[in-house]
């Protein structure tokens, strides 16, 4: 059995964090860490007494949550053979995550998106400005890169080394743009499964507000141009 590590990025989830380890199948995972991205609540209390192994990381990005989430894993006393990325807002449905590593595990690919827009999803859990921001994306990275996705979706599946062969740096919320334009470049073999969704415990730090939705918005085409000329 492949071993698999699943991150998650954590600011003040404790509503929610112990939902979503809760949900997570043990029998699939070697290690589940919750990187506490400088919470304010009890989210590494509450993740701790949950079962998961909880990283600190004052410096607050949501790329940043997972670059030190690998960096903990490469100074483990393990190499895992597959890293799943999941948010800890009970957004997710964490007992879908053998749907998410099969075409890993038994088809060969690198790199698996849980797909929000072609799965089952609860009416408004994915906002407007999400879908629309979604849609602009996936058409512009199609358009520029040859790679056909359909959401840029966090709750995700990727070969540990295909990983850190990316050089991943973004800090924010570019991050899972970043992964797929670069995986695209270097010819990865991607592919998505629907995932359902459904609204998330807390207001979310992106699309939640109009400005947010904005920096996103102009964030996410930054990188996507910005990686034709890296």
């Amino acid at each position: 059995m492949k071993k698999t590590v699943v991150i998650i990025p954590a600011l003040n989830e404790e509503r929610s964090i112990g939902r979503v380890i809760g949900d997570i199948p043990r029998d699939l995972v070697t290690e589940i860490v919750v990187v506490n991205n400088g919470s304010t609540d009890s989210t590494a209390q509450v993740a701790s007494d949950s079962g998961a192994t909880v990283v600190e990381e004052e410096r607050r990005g949501y790329g940043q949550a997972c670059l030190t989430g690998i960096s903990y894993i490469k100074n483990s006393s393990y190499l895992p053979d597959i890293i799943v990325f999941l948010d800890g807002d009970y957004s997710d449905y964490p007992q879908e995550m053998k749907d998410l590593i099969s075409p890993i595990t038994e088809e060969g690919y690198d790199l698996v998106i849980g797909s929000r827009t072609i799965g089952e999803r609860q009416r408004r859990a994915l906002l407007p400005q999400a879908l629309v921001g979604n849609y602009i994306a996936t058409r512009l990275i199609k358009l520029l890169y040859r790679a056909d996705f359909t959401d840029l979706g966090p709750f995700r599946a990727i070969r540990y080394d295909k990983l850190l062969s990316l050089g991943m740096r973004d800090r924010t919320f570019g991050w899972t743009v970043e992964m797929q334009v670069k995986a695209a470049k270097k010819g990865f073999r991607c592919t998505e499964v629907p995932v359902s969704y459904r609204k998330r415990i807390g207001t979310s730090k992106i699309t939640g507000t109009i400005s947010g939705s904005v920096m996103a918005g102009v964030k996410i085409t930054w990188m996507i141009f910005r990686q034709l000329f890296s």
